[in-house]
């Protein structure tokens, strides 16, 4: 065999291998996308969420509704309740007896921009870097647990946005995310835990029309108050 065909024979070898392992690697962001065009095809669901900020632990049930249906009723603070129909972000706090709403634009990402939505995870490809943590194979939710996620780090493209970073765990069996982490510019850190979903459950709208207490105190468009 002469030594220009085992060129051509080595780089045919070569171009082979090179294509079947690139085969066998998703970027980060190609997985990342796979998630959100999961969530877009889910028409609703539900979902037990606990939430740290800093010292303060949270806990209720989320649930949402596609296109852009969105709703919280935690148990702890007990009554509070934050929801999203669409047109209004509603929040009501039953220990400062106040309900602050918002108007939000039909064209706006400020309506539900929930992390946890086909709407929020658009918006993070759009503004965050996608990154493995720990690569690209399953790796355990926490030590010694037996829950697998894949665990991805998201980090600003711009000095505008509010977070840092993002950490996302991702359960890698259903693709729902099971944790989000994270962390702002002035050092305050947030983690949302979802557990127990409950997948396509034909929610109906009038899940998300809340009447709060006639006694609360109104604050509308509180996000543009000073």
């Amino acid at each position: 065999m002469s030594r220009y065909v085992k060129r051509i024979l080595s780089g045919l070898v070569f171009l082979l291998a090179s294509r079947l392992f690139a085969q066998g690697i998703t970027t980060a962001s190609a997985y990342f996308k796979s998630v959100s065009d999961y969530y877009a095809t889910l028409k609703d669901y539900q979902a037990e969420i606990e939430i740290k900020a800093d010292k303060e632990v949270m806990s209720g049930q989320v649930s949402f509704k596609r296109p852009n249906l969105l709703r919280i009723d935690f148990t702890n603070p007990a009554e509070q309740v934050i929801v999203f129909n669409g047109d209004t972000l509603t929040i009501y706090l039953p220990d400062q007896a106040a309900v602050l709403q918002q108007s939000v634009e039909s064209d706006s990402s400020a309506g539900a921009s929930s992390i946890a939505t086909p709407q929020g995870l658009a918006l993070l490809s759009r503004y965050y870097v996608v990154a493995y943590e720990t690569g690209q194979d399953p790796v355990p939710f926490e030590n010694g647990s037996d829950e697998m996620v894949m665990k991805l780090i998201l980090t600003r493209r711009s000095t505008s946005e509010a977070f840092r970073y993002i950490k996302l765990d991702i359960d890698a069996n259903t693709k729902l995310i099971r944790r989000v982490e994270a962390a702002t510019t002035k050092g305050e850190s947030f983690i949302l835990d979802f557990l127990e979903y409950q997948i396509n459950k034909d929610i109906t709208d009038q899940r998300f029309i809340y009447d709060p207490p006639s006694s609360a105190n109104s604050f509308n468009n509180f996000l543009f108050s000073e």
